[in-house]
Protein backbone atom coordinates (compact mmCIF):
# COMPACT_ATOMS: atom_id res chain seq x y z
CA UNK A 1 0.00 0.00 0.00
CA UNK A 2 1.37 3.39 -0.99
CA UNK A 3 1.75 6.30 1.44
CA UNK A 4 -1.16 8.09 -0.24
CA UNK A 5 -3.39 5.02 0.08
CA UNK A 6 -2.47 4.71 3.77
CA UNK A 7 -3.48 8.34 4.36
CA UNK A 8 -6.80 7.81 2.59
CA UNK A 9 -7.47 4.64 4.58
CA UNK A 10 -6.65 6.43 7.84
CA UNK A 11 -8.95 9.31 6.88
CA UNK A 12 -11.81 6.89 6.14
CA UNK A 13 -11.29 5.14 9.49
CA UNK A 14 -11.38 8.53 11.28
CA UNK A 15 -14.61 9.47 9.50
CA UNK A 16 -16.17 6.10 10.39
CA UNK A 17 -15.21 6.61 14.05
CA UNK A 18 -16.74 10.11 14.06
CA UNK A 19 -20.00 8.83 12.54
CA UNK A 20 -20.33 5.84 14.89
CA UNK A 21 -19.19 7.24 18.22
CA UNK A 22 -18.56 10.98 17.76
CA UNK A 23 -14.87 10.50 18.49
CA UNK A 24 -11.53 10.78 16.76
CA UNK A 25 -7.85 10.46 17.67
CA UNK A 26 -5.76 13.50 16.75
CA UNK A 27 -2.03 13.07 16.21
CA UNK A 28 0.25 16.01 16.97
CA UNK A 29 3.90 16.78 17.58
CA UNK A 30 3.33 16.66 21.35
CA UNK A 31 1.38 13.41 21.39
CA UNK A 32 -1.90 11.74 20.53
CA UNK A 33 -5.21 13.02 21.96
CA UNK A 34 -8.54 11.25 21.66
CA UNK A 35 -11.52 13.62 21.31
CA UNK A 36 -14.84 12.20 22.53
CA UNK A 37 -18.08 14.15 22.07
CA UNK A 38 -21.12 13.69 24.31
CA UNK A 39 -24.04 15.39 22.56
CA UNK A 40 -27.84 15.43 22.58
CA UNK A 41 -29.44 13.08 25.09
CA UNK A 42 -27.55 10.30 26.82
CA UNK A 43 -29.37 7.14 25.82
CA UNK A 44 -29.47 4.48 28.52
CA UNK A 45 -31.85 1.60 29.12
CA UNK A 46 -34.43 2.80 26.59
CA UNK A 47 -33.96 3.66 22.91
CA UNK A 48 -34.87 7.25 22.08
CA UNK A 49 -37.27 8.04 19.22
CA UNK A 50 -35.85 8.63 15.75
CA UNK A 51 -34.89 12.19 14.96
CA UNK A 52 -33.27 12.85 18.36
CA UNK A 53 -29.54 13.31 18.74
CA UNK A 54 -28.28 10.71 21.20
CA UNK A 55 -25.08 9.48 22.80
CA UNK A 56 -25.31 5.73 23.44
CA UNK A 57 -23.57 4.80 26.65
CA UNK A 58 -23.07 1.17 25.57
CA UNK A 59 -20.85 2.51 22.76
CA UNK A 60 -18.80 4.75 25.04
CA UNK A 61 -18.05 2.23 27.79
CA UNK A 62 -15.89 -0.09 25.64
CA UNK A 63 -14.40 2.94 23.91
CA UNK A 64 -13.25 4.37 27.26
CA UNK A 65 -11.69 1.01 28.14
CA UNK A 66 -9.85 0.98 24.81
CA UNK A 67 -8.59 4.55 25.32
CA UNK A 68 -7.31 3.75 28.82
CA UNK A 69 -5.48 0.64 27.61
CA UNK A 70 -4.06 2.11 24.39
CA UNK A 71 -0.35 2.92 24.46
CA UNK A 72 -0.82 5.20 21.45
CA UNK A 73 -3.21 7.64 23.17
CA UNK A 74 -1.74 10.19 25.60
CA UNK A 75 -4.90 11.93 26.78
CA UNK A 76 -8.67 12.26 26.47
CA UNK A 77 -10.65 15.40 25.63
CA UNK A 78 -14.38 15.14 26.40
CA UNK A 79 -16.48 17.74 24.57
CA UNK A 80 -19.95 18.19 26.06
CA UNK A 81 -23.05 19.70 24.54
CA UNK A 82 -25.77 17.62 26.17
CA UNK A 83 -29.26 18.19 27.54
CA UNK A 84 -28.84 15.27 29.95
CA UNK A 85 -30.67 11.98 29.69
CA UNK A 86 -30.57 8.63 31.48
CA UNK A 87 -29.28 9.30 35.01
CA UNK A 88 -27.78 5.87 35.69
CA UNK A 89 -26.10 5.70 32.27
CA UNK A 90 -24.67 9.22 32.63
CA UNK A 91 -23.39 8.53 36.14
CA UNK A 92 -21.84 5.24 34.97
CA UNK A 93 -19.93 7.10 32.24
CA UNK A 94 -18.86 9.78 34.72
CA UNK A 95 -17.52 7.16 37.13
CA UNK A 96 -15.54 5.49 34.34
CA UNK A 97 -13.97 8.77 33.22
CA UNK A 98 -13.15 9.73 36.81
CA UNK A 99 -11.38 6.39 37.38
CA UNK A 100 -9.09 6.72 34.34
CA UNK A 101 -5.37 7.18 34.97
CA UNK A 102 -4.70 8.94 31.68
CA UNK A 103 -4.96 12.76 31.51
CA UNK A 104 -8.59 13.78 30.99
CA UNK A 105 -10.02 17.23 30.29
CA UNK A 106 -13.67 18.19 29.73
CA UNK A 107 -14.93 21.15 27.73
CA UNK A 108 -18.55 22.30 27.96
CA UNK A 109 -19.80 23.88 24.73
CA UNK A 110 -23.39 25.04 24.43
CA UNK A 111 -24.76 23.10 27.37
CA UNK A 112 -23.87 20.58 30.05
CA UNK A 113 -27.30 20.09 31.54
CA UNK A 114 -28.70 17.72 34.17
CA UNK A 115 -26.57 14.54 34.29
CA UNK A 116 -24.13 16.43 32.06
CA UNK A 117 -22.96 18.26 35.20
CA UNK A 118 -21.26 15.23 36.82
CA UNK A 119 -19.93 14.25 33.39
CA UNK A 120 -18.27 17.66 33.10
CA UNK A 121 -16.71 17.35 36.57
CA UNK A 122 -15.52 13.76 36.02
CA UNK A 123 -12.38 14.82 34.13
CA UNK A 124 -9.22 15.79 35.96
CA UNK A 125 -9.56 19.34 34.58
CA UNK A 126 -12.75 21.01 33.38
CA UNK A 127 -13.40 24.03 31.17
CA UNK A 128 -16.52 25.83 30.03
CA UNK A 129 -16.94 28.51 27.36
CA UNK A 130 -18.50 31.78 28.63
CA UNK A 131 -21.72 31.35 26.61
CA UNK A 132 -22.40 27.77 27.74
CA UNK A 133 -25.04 26.98 30.35
CA UNK A 134 -25.62 24.20 32.88
CA UNK A 135 -29.00 23.20 34.32
CA UNK A 136 -28.96 21.81 37.86
CA UNK A 137 -32.20 20.26 39.13
CA UNK A 138 -33.41 17.36 41.29
CA UNK A 139 -33.75 13.83 39.92
CA UNK A 140 -37.20 13.46 38.36
CA UNK A 141 -39.37 11.03 36.40
CA UNK A 142 -42.29 11.23 33.98
CA UNK A 143 -45.23 8.81 33.85
CA UNK A 144 -46.83 6.37 36.28
CA UNK A 145 -45.17 5.82 39.66
CA UNK A 146 -46.05 2.71 41.71
CA UNK A 147 -44.95 2.46 45.33
CA UNK A 148 -44.54 6.18 45.92
CA UNK A 149 -42.54 6.17 49.22
CA UNK A 150 -40.08 3.59 47.86
CA UNK A 151 -39.70 5.49 44.58
CA UNK A 152 -39.02 8.80 46.34
CA UNK A 153 -36.50 7.08 48.60
CA UNK A 154 -34.71 5.71 45.52
CA UNK A 155 -34.68 9.16 43.90
CA UNK A 156 -33.40 10.76 47.09
CA UNK A 157 -30.54 8.25 47.33
CA UNK A 158 -29.68 8.75 43.64
CA UNK A 159 -29.68 12.51 44.15
CA UNK A 160 -27.30 12.15 47.11
CA UNK A 161 -24.95 10.08 44.94
CA UNK A 162 -24.99 12.71 42.21
CA UNK A 163 -24.29 15.55 44.66
CA UNK A 164 -21.52 13.51 46.29
CA UNK A 165 -19.92 12.80 42.91
CA UNK A 166 -20.02 16.45 41.78
CA UNK A 167 -18.52 17.68 45.04
CA UNK A 168 -15.84 14.95 45.12
CA UNK A 169 -14.64 15.88 41.64
CA UNK A 170 -14.92 19.67 41.90
CA UNK A 171 -14.53 22.36 44.53
CA UNK A 172 -18.29 22.96 44.87
CA UNK A 173 -19.88 22.48 48.28
CA UNK A 174 -22.87 20.14 48.87
CA UNK A 175 -24.86 23.05 50.32
CA UNK A 176 -24.35 25.15 47.18
CA UNK A 177 -25.34 22.29 44.85
CA UNK A 178 -28.50 21.60 46.89
CA UNK A 179 -29.33 25.32 46.89
CA UNK A 180 -28.98 25.47 43.09
CA UNK A 181 -31.06 22.29 42.72
CA UNK A 182 -33.96 23.57 44.79
CA UNK A 183 -34.32 27.17 43.60
CA UNK A 184 -38.03 27.76 42.94
CA UNK A 185 -37.82 30.99 40.94
CA UNK A 186 -35.64 30.27 37.87
CA UNK A 187 -37.33 27.49 35.89
CA UNK A 188 -40.90 28.09 34.72
CA UNK A 189 -42.27 24.58 35.35
CA UNK A 190 -39.66 23.10 37.69
CA UNK A 191 -37.26 23.84 40.52
CA UNK A 192 -33.57 24.25 39.83
CA UNK A 193 -31.07 26.66 38.30
CA UNK A 194 -29.55 27.55 34.95
CA UNK A 195 -26.04 28.92 35.35
CA UNK A 196 -23.60 30.27 32.76
CA UNK A 197 -19.88 29.65 32.39
CA UNK A 198 -18.69 32.33 34.81
CA UNK A 199 -21.18 31.21 37.47
CA UNK A 200 -20.17 27.56 37.07
CA UNK A 201 -16.57 28.54 37.82
CA UNK A 202 -17.55 30.89 40.65
CA UNK A 203 -19.55 28.14 42.36
CA UNK A 204 -16.60 25.75 42.03
CA UNK A 205 -18.36 23.28 39.72
CA UNK A 206 -16.02 23.87 36.76
CA UNK A 207 -12.30 24.69 37.08
CA UNK A 208 -11.91 27.41 34.46
CA UNK A 209 -13.61 29.44 31.76
CA UNK A 210 -11.87 28.63 28.49
CA UNK A 211 -12.10 27.17 25.03
CA UNK A 212 -10.52 24.49 22.89
CA UNK A 213 -6.96 25.84 23.00
CA UNK A 214 -7.10 26.07 26.81
CA UNK A 215 -8.38 22.48 27.11
CA UNK A 216 -5.68 21.16 24.76
CA UNK A 217 -2.97 23.11 26.60
CA UNK A 218 -4.12 21.62 29.90
CA UNK A 219 -3.94 18.11 28.44
CA UNK A 220 -0.40 18.70 27.20
CA UNK A 221 0.66 20.08 30.59
CA UNK A 222 -0.80 17.05 32.37
CA UNK A 223 0.94 14.70 29.94
CA UNK A 224 4.30 16.36 30.51
CA UNK A 225 4.02 16.71 34.30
Amino acid sequence: MSEEEKKQSSSLCDMDSIIKSGSVTAEGTSGSIHCLSIIGQIEGHYILPEGQKATKYEHLIPLLVAIEESEDIDGLLIVLNTMGGDVEAGLALAEMIASMKKPTVSLVLGGGHSIGVPLATSAKRSFIVPSATMTIHPVRINGLVIGVPQTFHYFDEMQKRIISFICKHSSASPDKIRELMMRPDELATDVGSIIDGDEAVRYGIIDSVGGLSDALSALKEMKNS
